[in-house]
């Protein structure tokens, strides 16, 4: 497990609001899967500053992970590892929050993103 508790930055819980109102996806957990996915996918290194997290948007791991806990985990892992980060437990967790509100941002920050389709259209571009 990455973390135990997820808790956002009052920024990205309105990026999230404005995400959840344009793409029908009522739960926040769904929306964080994917802005993490999708910074993963950038293949760069986030700006590694701090991360207020003053937000009363909090979630579990199993919450964010569900299920697919492991792979979750696993991609956060291999992530570290290509770009020659050692996968201590700090780093892992660091580079997870960071991930996760950098694609949240870039989610919200798109413009392109008017619906779910949009939203799907990005997961299958590549």
């Amino acid at each position: 497990m990455i973390v135990k508790q997820i808790r956002l930055s009052s920024q990205a819980k309105e990026k999230l609001s404005r995400l959840k109102g344009k793409t029908g996806i009522k739960n926040w957990n769904i929306l964080c899967r994917w802005a993490f996915c999708f910074s993963l996918h950038e293949n760069t290194v986030p700006t590694n500053i701090p991360i207020n997290a003053d937000s009363n948007v909090e979630m579990s791991w199993y919450t964010f992970a569900g299920e697919y806990n492991e792979i979750y985990e696993a991609l956060i892992v291999e992530w570290c590892l290509e770009k020659k980060i050692e996968p201590t437990d700090e780093n892992l967790t660091n580079y997870f929050r960071l991930h996760l509100e950098r694609g949240i941002s870039y989610l919200a920050g798109t413009n392109f993103i008017k619906s779910l389709d949009d939203l799907i259209n990005i997961a299958t571009e590549a």
